[in-house]
């Protein structure tokens, strides 16, 4: 699924919204979840998942052309790890219509 997919599919549930504002608060959650990824929060989103940076240490890696040795430099990359309600929700995906809502009363969170 695409952005824009998912701004159709919110315009559908709700079409007394305007798509183009539908586009717009897509756009300023995925800014903010960047924005706090980059302050070194972590983002998280009850019954979905998180979202969280780690660093990756230097380390040495080939050139698969040549097979020359490459340094490869510590850095910090984006990491998501998803919710139970996730989890079991996919795993259970068999007995779901796309069509059927997510209970937003049947959380579940982790360590809380």
């Amino acid at each position: 699924m695409t952005k824009s997919d998912l701004v159709d599919k919110i315009s559908a549930i709700y079409p007394y919204m305007h798509a183009r504002n539908v586009e717009k608060v897509v756009s300023i959650i995925v800014d903010q979840i960047i924005r706090s990824l980059i302050d070194g929060d972590r983002v998280e989103l009850r019954g979905f998942g998180s979202f969280s940076v780690r660093e990756r240490r230097e380390n040495h890696g080939r050139n698969p052309k040549t097979g020359e040795k490459v340094l490869i430099e510590e850095k910090r990359v984006p990491f998501f790890k998803a919710g139970r309600h996730l989890k079991s929700m996919i795993n259970d995906s068999d007995e779901i219509d796309e069509d059927d809502e997510v209970d937003e009363t049947d959380e579940t969170s982790e360590g809380n």
